[in-house]
């Protein structure tokens, strides 16, 4: 029996997920734009997706967008408010362990004249909120910090970044990237002061190639992709209704017994952690409790590489790959 350990890379698509997306594709194929009645119903589908996620993130359904995945969101947020606020700064701010999605996007802004931020984090993946406090600056037009780090499960205080950043510069954008997060925690952007926020579908059991942004609807924000004006000139291109319908699916199912799930992620994590440390040169790396995700485990072996140990272990059944070898100056968490 195979025994997977890659989710935060990919899940697998729930049936009822790949049902809906299935019965989308054979029998209500339809060109959401056009005006017949397969169009209709095409479109009804964006707009249940639309109102879906929506509930779930407590805002209007107006300021849902959707895109190829989390990096396309990620993309759109970065660029498509830096072209549209570039009279009001040329100032950035992000974190030195974004996803390369956030982290190319700057590199490709910085040879644009824009000036990026880095800033640091602590032993355990935490931002430093003194550096944020300092680094915000009169002509700071956006700030871009991950929900959840993919590596080592550890969980930004993205309420607390967001109202400093309103404190200390109203103006400036919140942009949090919770391609992790979304799924495993309640995300409400309108009480987080979190302007713009990016969703991938097939980290929560969704498909690939469909993604989600939300924009609040102040933000000043150009798109950054152009054609046939779908989704209000914001994104255009023919919409992937059974993928956007399976991602509001999946998020719906998760989120209808979301506690439960977490909790018992949470148990399976402890158990997991505990049972990895007997093993002798073995240290997980960052918090193991509340203060890390409950779906991300990050260990090392000493003396064995992360290529080696996977194909040891996928010989036995089992895969588990990271996304990168963890940092090994990432302290094991004190015993309590």
């Amino acid at each position: 029996m195979e025994v997977y350990l890659d989710n935060s890379a990919t899940t697998a698509c729930f049936p009822q997920v790949a049902e809906l997306m299935t019965h989308i594709m054979c029998e209500e194929y339809g060109n959401p734009s056009s005006m017949h009645k397969k169009g209709l119903h095409a479109e009804h589908y964006i707009k249940e997706a639309k109102d879906t996620l929506a509930r779930i993130l407590k805002v209007q359904p107006k300021e849902i967008y959707f895109t190829s995945g989390g990096t396309e969101s990620d993309n759109l947020a970065l660029i498509g408010c830096v072209s549209a606020n570039s009279r009001s700064g040329r100032h950035i701010i992000t974190t030195r362990i974004e996803h390369p999605a956030i982290l190319e996007t700057c590199a490709y802004l910085e040879k644009q004249g824009i000036e990026v931020t880095y800033l640091p984090v602590d032993a355990y993946g935490g931002v430093s909120l003194d550096a944020l406090r300092e680094a915000i600056r009169p002509d700071t037009i956006l700030v871009s910090v991950m929900h959840t780090n993919n590596e080592i499960g550890s969980l930004e205080p993205v309420a607390e970044i967001g109202r400093i950043i309103k404190e200390r510069n109203p103006r400036c954008l919140f942009h949090v990237d919770a391609v992790q997060g979304f799924g495993k925690a309640r995300i409400y952007p309108k009480k987080m002061h979190i302007d713009l926020l990016s969703v991938s579908g097939h980290k929560i059991h969704g498909p690939k190639g469909v993604g989600m942004i939300y924009i609040d609807e102040k933000v000043k924000i150009v798109p950054i992709v152009f054609g046939g004006g779908q989704q209000k000139n914001m994104r255009s291109g023919t919409e992937n209704v059974p993928g956007i319908a399976g991602m509001a699916l999946a998020a719906k199912l998760l989120y209808d017994r979301l506690d439960e799930e977490v909790t018992s992620l949470y148990e399976l994590k402890k158990y997991f952690t505990e049972e990895l440390v007997r093993i002798p040169d073995t240290q997980v790396n960052g918090y193991t409790d509340g203060r890390s995700a409950p779906h991300v485990i990050s260990y090392s072996v000493r003396g064995v590489r992360s290529e080696v140990l996977l194909h040891a272990l996928e010989d036995r059944g089992s895969m588990c790959l990271p996304e990168a070898p963890a940092p090994p100056t990432i302290p094991r968490h004190p015993k309590r």
